[in-house]
Protein backbone atom coordinates (compact mmCIF):
# COMPACT_ATOMS: atom_id res chain seq x y z
CA UNK A 1 0.00 0.00 0.00
CA UNK A 2 1.55 3.08 -0.84
CA UNK A 3 0.91 5.91 1.47
CA UNK A 4 -0.32 9.36 0.33
CA UNK A 5 -0.17 13.04 1.95
CA UNK A 6 -2.00 16.31 0.50
CA UNK A 7 -0.64 18.92 0.78
CA UNK A 8 -2.59 22.43 -0.17
CA UNK A 9 -4.30 25.18 1.22
CA UNK A 10 -7.12 25.07 -1.24
CA UNK A 11 -9.80 22.74 -0.08
CA UNK A 12 -11.21 21.96 -3.57
CA UNK A 13 -7.96 21.54 -5.08
CA UNK A 14 -7.31 18.98 -2.16
CA UNK A 15 -10.95 16.94 -2.71
CA UNK A 16 -10.43 16.60 -6.35
CA UNK A 17 -7.23 14.54 -5.55
CA UNK A 18 -9.32 12.65 -3.27
CA UNK A 19 -11.74 11.81 -5.56
CA UNK A 20 -9.20 10.93 -8.40
CA UNK A 21 -7.44 8.84 -5.90
CA UNK A 22 -10.52 6.42 -5.18
CA UNK A 23 -9.54 5.00 -9.07
CA UNK A 24 -6.45 4.05 -7.48
CA UNK A 25 -6.97 1.71 -4.66
CA UNK A 26 -3.29 0.57 -4.00
CA UNK A 27 -2.96 4.59 -2.46
CA UNK A 28 -4.37 5.65 0.74
CA UNK A 29 -4.05 9.09 2.29
CA UNK A 30 -2.99 9.41 5.56
CA UNK A 31 -3.28 13.29 5.91
CA UNK A 32 -4.19 16.51 4.64
CA UNK A 33 -2.52 19.92 5.26
CA UNK A 34 -3.17 23.13 4.97
CA UNK A 35 -0.27 24.58 4.40
CA UNK A 36 3.63 23.62 4.87
CA UNK A 37 4.29 23.64 8.42
CA UNK A 38 1.02 21.38 8.79
CA UNK A 39 3.04 18.87 5.84
CA UNK A 40 5.99 18.63 7.62
CA UNK A 41 4.56 17.27 11.07
CA UNK A 42 2.66 15.19 8.45
CA UNK A 43 5.77 13.94 6.82
CA UNK A 44 7.28 13.11 9.98
CA UNK A 45 4.29 11.13 11.54
CA UNK A 46 3.73 9.44 8.33
CA UNK A 47 6.53 8.58 6.34
CA UNK A 48 4.71 9.13 2.93
CA UNK A 49 5.69 7.68 -0.10
CA UNK A 50 3.96 9.77 -1.86
CA UNK A 51 3.00 13.61 -1.66
CA UNK A 52 0.57 15.71 -3.98
CA UNK A 53 2.18 18.97 -3.00
CA UNK A 54 0.62 22.54 -3.98
CA UNK A 55 4.29 25.37 -3.99
CA UNK A 56 2.00 28.96 -3.40
CA UNK A 57 0.88 28.73 0.31
CA UNK A 58 0.75 30.26 3.55
CA UNK A 59 3.67 30.54 6.10
CA UNK A 60 6.38 28.54 4.07
CA UNK A 61 6.39 27.62 0.17
CA UNK A 62 6.43 24.23 -1.13
CA UNK A 63 10.27 24.26 -2.12
CA UNK A 64 10.57 25.87 1.07
CA UNK A 65 9.01 22.82 3.32
CA UNK A 66 10.81 20.10 1.11
CA UNK A 67 14.18 21.68 1.98
CA UNK A 68 13.55 20.68 5.53
CA UNK A 69 12.12 17.17 5.09
CA UNK A 70 15.14 14.82 6.02
CA UNK A 71 14.10 11.76 3.84
CA UNK A 72 12.13 13.12 0.54
CA UNK A 73 8.80 11.11 -0.66
CA UNK A 74 8.16 11.23 -3.99
CA UNK A 75 6.61 13.82 -4.71
CA UNK A 76 4.18 15.28 -7.44
CA UNK A 77 3.15 19.12 -7.38
CA UNK A 78 -0.11 20.52 -8.05
CA UNK A 79 0.27 24.29 -9.05
CA UNK A 80 -1.51 26.77 -11.31
CA UNK A 81 2.18 28.36 -12.06
CA UNK A 82 3.29 26.72 -15.40
CA UNK A 83 6.92 28.88 -14.98
CA UNK A 84 7.19 26.91 -12.06
CA UNK A 85 6.66 23.85 -14.35
CA UNK A 86 8.65 24.26 -16.79
CA UNK A 87 11.58 24.78 -14.58
CA UNK A 88 10.89 21.53 -12.46
CA UNK A 89 10.94 19.38 -15.68
CA UNK A 90 13.89 20.86 -17.05
CA UNK A 91 15.73 19.45 -13.68
CA UNK A 92 13.59 16.06 -13.86
CA UNK A 93 10.57 16.31 -11.57
CA UNK A 94 8.41 13.70 -10.95
CA UNK A 95 5.57 15.56 -12.26
CA UNK A 96 3.46 18.67 -12.35
CA UNK A 97 -0.09 19.22 -12.27
CA UNK A 98 -1.27 22.40 -13.70
CA UNK A 99 -4.54 23.56 -12.22
CA UNK A 100 -7.08 22.30 -13.10
CA UNK A 101 -5.83 19.16 -14.40
CA UNK A 102 -8.02 16.05 -15.42
CA UNK A 103 -8.30 12.89 -14.57
CA UNK A 104 -6.71 11.44 -17.32
CA UNK A 105 -3.17 14.18 -16.87
CA UNK A 106 -3.63 12.78 -12.75
CA UNK A 107 -3.43 8.71 -14.08
CA UNK A 108 -0.44 9.59 -15.91
CA UNK A 109 1.19 11.48 -12.82
CA UNK A 110 0.78 8.55 -10.65
CA UNK A 111 2.19 6.00 -13.76
CA UNK A 112 5.26 7.84 -13.88
CA UNK A 113 5.57 7.71 -10.14
CA UNK A 114 5.01 4.35 -10.08
CA UNK A 115 7.43 3.96 -13.11
CA UNK A 116 10.79 5.19 -11.21
CA UNK A 117 9.65 3.82 -8.14
CA UNK A 118 13.29 3.19 -7.26
CA UNK A 119 13.88 7.13 -7.82
CA UNK A 120 11.45 8.27 -5.63
CA UNK A 121 13.42 11.25 -4.51
CA UNK A 122 13.32 14.73 -5.78
CA UNK A 123 16.65 15.64 -6.58
CA UNK A 124 18.60 18.73 -5.00
CA UNK A 125 18.77 20.29 -8.21
CA UNK A 126 14.99 20.87 -8.01
CA UNK A 127 15.00 22.16 -4.79
CA UNK A 128 17.62 24.85 -6.04
CA UNK A 129 17.03 25.52 -9.23
CA UNK A 130 13.09 25.52 -9.25
CA UNK A 131 13.50 27.22 -5.51
CA UNK A 132 15.20 29.96 -6.82
CA UNK A 133 11.71 31.07 -9.00
CA UNK A 134 9.52 31.51 -6.20
CA UNK A 135 9.82 35.32 -5.44
CA UNK A 136 9.01 34.52 -1.28
CA UNK A 137 12.16 32.65 -1.10
CA UNK A 138 14.16 35.81 -2.05
CA UNK A 139 13.26 37.56 0.85
CA UNK A 140 14.07 35.02 3.63
CA UNK A 141 15.50 31.72 4.31
CA UNK A 142 14.33 29.14 6.21
CA UNK A 143 15.81 26.89 8.40
CA UNK A 144 15.01 23.58 11.03
CA UNK A 145 16.85 23.88 14.55
CA UNK A 146 16.26 21.05 16.59
CA UNK A 147 13.32 20.33 14.77
CA UNK A 148 11.45 24.03 14.85
CA UNK A 149 11.30 26.30 12.11
CA UNK A 150 13.25 29.46 12.05
CA UNK A 151 12.14 31.97 9.26
CA UNK A 152 14.98 34.48 8.79
CA UNK A 153 14.70 37.92 6.98
CA UNK A 154 17.45 38.34 4.38
CA UNK A 155 17.70 41.90 5.88
CA UNK A 156 19.18 40.49 9.13
CA UNK A 157 22.02 38.93 7.61
CA UNK A 158 25.07 39.78 8.23
CA UNK A 159 26.82 37.51 6.71
CA UNK A 160 27.19 34.19 5.09
CA UNK A 161 30.16 31.52 5.28
CA UNK A 162 30.84 27.94 3.69
CA UNK A 163 31.65 25.52 6.40
CA UNK A 164 31.85 22.03 3.93
CA UNK A 165 28.54 21.02 3.02
CA UNK A 166 26.47 23.82 4.71
CA UNK A 167 26.73 27.37 4.85
CA UNK A 168 26.68 29.53 8.28
CA UNK A 169 24.21 32.53 8.03
CA UNK A 170 24.94 34.49 10.68
CA UNK A 171 23.00 37.21 12.46
CA UNK A 172 22.95 39.30 15.44
CA UNK A 173 20.59 36.96 17.19
CA UNK A 174 23.21 33.42 16.58
CA UNK A 175 24.71 31.60 13.65
CA UNK A 176 22.25 29.25 11.72
CA UNK A 177 23.61 26.63 9.47
CA UNK A 178 21.64 25.89 5.91
CA UNK A 179 22.40 22.53 3.39
CA UNK A 180 22.69 24.77 0.09
CA UNK A 181 25.79 25.79 -1.20
CA UNK A 182 27.26 29.30 -1.47
CA UNK A 183 26.40 29.88 -5.27
CA UNK A 184 22.86 28.90 -4.54
CA UNK A 185 22.65 31.84 -2.24
CA UNK A 186 24.62 34.00 -4.59
CA UNK A 187 22.19 34.20 -7.02
CA UNK A 188 19.04 34.13 -4.50
CA UNK A 189 20.03 37.43 -2.45
CA UNK A 190 19.96 40.63 -3.59
CA UNK A 191 23.42 41.41 -5.87
CA UNK A 192 22.93 44.85 -4.79
CA UNK A 193 23.17 44.23 -1.27
CA UNK A 194 24.67 41.23 -0.83
CA UNK A 195 28.59 40.54 -2.12
CA UNK A 196 30.23 37.10 -2.83
CA UNK A 197 33.64 39.20 -1.18
CA UNK A 198 35.55 35.42 -1.10
CA UNK A 199 34.74 32.02 -2.05
CA UNK A 200 34.29 31.09 1.40
CA UNK A 201 31.98 34.68 2.69
CA UNK A 202 28.73 36.81 1.24
CA UNK A 203 28.71 39.99 3.14
CA UNK A 204 25.86 42.23 3.64
CA UNK A 205 27.03 45.11 2.69
CA UNK A 206 25.13 47.60 5.07
CA UNK A 207 27.02 45.54 7.49
CA UNK A 208 30.49 47.46 6.92
CA UNK A 209 32.09 50.07 9.16
CA UNK A 210 35.17 50.10 7.34
CA UNK A 211 37.74 48.48 4.77
CA UNK A 212 41.48 47.58 5.73
CA UNK A 213 44.29 46.94 3.29
CA UNK A 214 45.39 43.39 4.60
CA UNK A 215 48.25 41.40 2.95
CA UNK A 216 48.58 40.35 -0.62
CA UNK A 217 46.03 42.39 -2.36
CA UNK A 218 43.13 41.76 -0.18
CA UNK A 219 41.45 43.52 2.85
CA UNK A 220 39.79 42.90 5.63
CA UNK A 221 35.80 44.46 5.89
CA UNK A 222 35.46 45.51 9.54
CA UNK A 223 31.29 44.84 10.62
CA UNK A 224 29.46 46.58 13.05
CA UNK A 225 29.58 43.97 15.63
CA UNK A 226 33.56 43.91 15.26
CA UNK A 227 33.53 40.68 12.86
CA UNK A 228 36.47 40.86 10.10
CA UNK A 229 35.49 38.95 6.57
CA UNK A 230 38.07 38.55 3.88
CA UNK A 231 37.77 40.47 0.72
CA UNK A 232 40.00 38.76 -1.58
CA UNK A 233 41.41 40.22 -4.73
CA UNK A 234 38.73 39.34 -6.81
CA UNK A 235 35.67 40.23 -4.61
CA UNK A 236 37.21 43.67 -3.51
CA UNK A 237 36.63 45.16 -7.11
CA UNK A 238 33.11 43.79 -6.78
CA UNK A 239 32.84 45.65 -3.17
CA UNK A 240 33.85 48.87 -4.69
CA UNK A 241 31.12 48.85 -6.97
CA UNK A 242 28.26 48.60 -5.25
CA UNK A 243 29.70 50.93 -2.55
CA UNK A 244 30.55 53.17 -5.35
CA UNK A 245 33.93 53.83 -4.53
Amino acid sequence: MIKAVLIDDEPLARELVREYLQGHPGITIVAECNDGFEGLKAIQQHAPDLIFLDIQMPKINGFEMLELVDKLPCVIFTTAFEEYAIRAFEVNAIDYLLKPFSRERFDKALQKMLERKSEDRVTAELLEAAGREVPMQHNRVVVKINGKIRIIPVQEIDYLEAADDYVKIVTAEGTFLKNKTMAFFEKMLDASQFIRVHRSYILNVSRITRIDPYEKETYLAILRDGSKILVSKTGYPRLKEVLGL
